[in-house]
């Protein structure tokens, strides 16, 4: 066992030897794009799309594997064209990390959204609270939709954009029944109003109870298409409901739904504020072997 080892060390050392600077360099970006990309495809719906794709993968090396000649060409045309098909597909994630790539912002070519403040969220939840204990007593309607990793830049635009800070009396207004965006949901992003007055997808989930309303069927529809967290308040009972993943919670007090939304909100901001081992990687291995500025140097 000690001679294969030695034997093996013997052979490889020479190998490591040619190994230049540029070598760690390259491996280390395309180990850091593989692994944002992978890391992208988990964090949106494109996750989906990627287990298909990992099917199909499989199928195609199984059908090479027993000799399918038939399966195997068919499938070969399938990935021709299916990579046009990707890009249609993806056609706003590309162009929105071609965007970063060009302002600059190489950190955050692979990442859904900008990380917000936990001040910032923490003072969204608080006051968002506060406004749903008074609309739910006063029985006012009311949708929010509190944005995480899958963007929603194309509900946004249903709606009139905001960008402003979350506050009590602002959701109040938003959500009086004469104003002109209540029947719309707010967007909440990185702790801050986005879009208000916004169209949510209604739910195509037939099991739904029949006293659910559209704006219950709105919240739990766009619980299914995106991650988001999305709470509402009942016009006609008051009730205050949160959904997630299409799942609706119904009849929350006050302090349940602050309990909720912090495990919800402020668990992913901190998983985001500790990054990704990869990202550390890179960073160190760039900073220790680019030159660094002398002291005095402009």
């Amino acid at each position: 066992m000690l001679e294969t080892v030695l034997n093996f060390f013997q052979e490889e050392i020479p190998f490591m030897a040619t190994i230049r600077v540029s070598d760690l360099i390259d491996i280390a970006i395309l180990a850091f794009l593989i692994y944002h990309i992978f890391w992208f495809m988990r964090k949106t719906s494109s996750g989906r799309v990627l287990k298909g794709i990992m099917v199909l993968i499989l199928t195609m090396w199984l059908a090479s594997a027993i000799q399918l000649t038939a399966t195997s060409w068919l499938l070969n045309r399938v990935v021709e064209w299916g990579i046009l098909v990707l890009v249609i597909l993806f056609q706003p994630e590309i162009r929105r990390a071609l965007e970063r790539m060009g302002s600059g912002k190489l950190t955050s070519v692979f990442s859904s959204q900008r990380p917000a403040s936990p001040h910032d969220l923490e003072s969204a939840i608080r006051q968002t609270v506060e406004a749903y204990t008074d609309l739910s007593r006063d029985k006012v309607g009311a949708l929010m939709v509190f944005e995480r990793g899958d963007l929603l830049d194309d509900v946004i635009k249903t709606g009139t954009p905001l960008d402003c800070s979350v506050t009590g009396e602002l959701l109040k207004n938003l959500f009086w029944n004469k104003a002109p965006l209540h029947d719309g949901a707010v967007i909440v992003r990185e702790g801050r109003i986005v879009g208000a007055g916004c169209m949510l997808p209604l739910s195509k989930n037939v099991n739904l109870s029949r006293d659910l309303g559209m704006r219950h069927r709105a919240g739990i529809g766009m619980s299914e298409h995106s991650d988001a967290v999305v709470v509402i308040v009942s016009e006609e009972t008051g009730s205050i409901s949160a959904a997630t993943g299409g799942m609706l919670k119904r009849h929350l007090a006050p302090e349940t739904l602050e309990r909720l939304l912090r495990n919800e909100l402020l668990s992913e901001q901190e998983e985001v504020d500790r990054g990704t081992p990869l990202s550390g990687l890179l960073s160190g291995l760039l900073s220790g072997l680019l030159p660094r500025r002398k002291e005095g140097e402009d």
